[in-house]
């Protein structure tokens, strides 16, 4: 099972789950607003695909941060406050067993046709 984790408003996210499902993949949709993610959680991403990934540099929510927030951002502080403003994680994170990815180009595809 992939579970699929972004904003259901998120074209990306849209199209992930719409794509997965012509592909036959089993998967799962959460919308992190509705059902907000753990610090666990987050760190857990983090640590498998890296802050710098993980953190939506160019989102509304980024812009608005002070220079303060972005170095903690991308920092150690940067599970804290993905989990505090979870419009900051770049959509949609894929998790299939001890795998996670995050966005939806042809790299990610090709990785979870091969799960």
């Amino acid at each position: 099972m992939i579970k699929i984790s972004g904003l259901k408003n998120c074209d990306s996210c849209k199209k992930a789950v719409k794509w997965a499902k012509a592909e036959g993949l089993p998967a799962v949709f959460r919308d992190i607003r509705a059902d907000p993610v753990s610090l666990e959680e987050v760190t857990r991403w983090g640590g498998a695909v890296g802050f710098d990934v993980l953190v939506n540099k160019a989102s509304t929510t980024w812009r608005g941060l002070s220079d303060a927030e972005k170095t903690e951002a991308l920092g150690a502080g940067a599970a804290s406050l993905l989990v505090e403003h979870p419009t900051l994680i770049k959509r949609p994170v894929f998790e299939a067993g001890d795998v996670t990815l995050v966005g939806f180009k042809a790299a990610q595809q090709s990785a979870l046709k091969a799960l």
